[in-house]
């Protein structure tokens, strides 16, 4: 049954069994899975479940870390099949914002847009301020995407928004993490031209808009 593969791929994750999570990450590859189903459950779910064991002290930051580095040596896995979609000749820019250190979530929405004919550049974990508005300046995208894992760093955000837009009035940006599990989105009123992306379905409902016809 899928919840008993899940919780042999968690036990492994937990276990630092790299090898039983890469032969289970081919099986369901071999079965044709959804790429997003694969991303939300078993890499999604599975860190968010490592995070928990984290907050409640049954775990060591070791173990965390361990799981993160496992996760993130599987993507290659997934690579043959996100980049044989069409491209559709739009540009996105996803990053992290300054401090933040947690990427899988920016690199899945990467991979997603991917998947939908997008050109993405990924710029990974604590990206300093001025070098994200010097990329954006360099490579013109049609949006630029910010993730934001701790609530602590919303201020980076917002900041980063602003100067985005001093520069780029009409560009487009997504934001998104799990952060927004517990900010409200209100936070985000006094910007424009900004939208809070929750979930894989509201990404591919924006980018499939009208805005971003081909």
């Amino acid at each position: 049954m899928e919840s008993d593969l899940y919780d042999s791929y968690f036990q492994s994750l937990v276990a630092g069994d790299r090898r039983a999570c890469r032969q289970i990450i081919l099986g369901l590859l071999e079965t044709d899975i959804d790429i997003k189903t694969l991303y939300l459950s078993y890499f999604q779910k599975s860190l968010y479940a490592i995070g928990d064991l984290w907050a409640a002290n049954k775990i060591t930051v070791a173990v965390e870390h361990m799981a993160t580095a496992i996760t993130e040596s599987l993507f290659p896995l997934v690579y043959p099949r996100i980049f044989m979609a069409d491209h559709c000749g739009k540009k996105a820019v996803i990053s992290c914002t300054a401090n933040e250190y947690h990427q899988i979530g920016g690199k899945m929405v990467a991979d997603v847009l991917e998947l939908n004919g997008w050109d993405t550049i990924f710029l990974g974990a604590n990206t300093p301020l001025q070098s994200l508005l010097d990329f954006i300046d360099t490579n013109q995208p049609d949006m630029v995407g910010l993730s934001l894992s701790l609530q602590d760093n919303m201020p980076n955000l917002l900041t980063a928004i602003g100067k985005i837009r001093d520069r780029h009035p009409e560009l487009s940006i997504i934001v998104g993490g799990q952060a927004f599990s517990f900010a409200a989105s209100e936070v985000l009123k006094p910007t424009e031209h900004v939208h809070l992306i929750r979930s894989f379905s509201e990404l591919e409902g924006y980018i499939q808009a009208d805005a971003y016809a081909t």
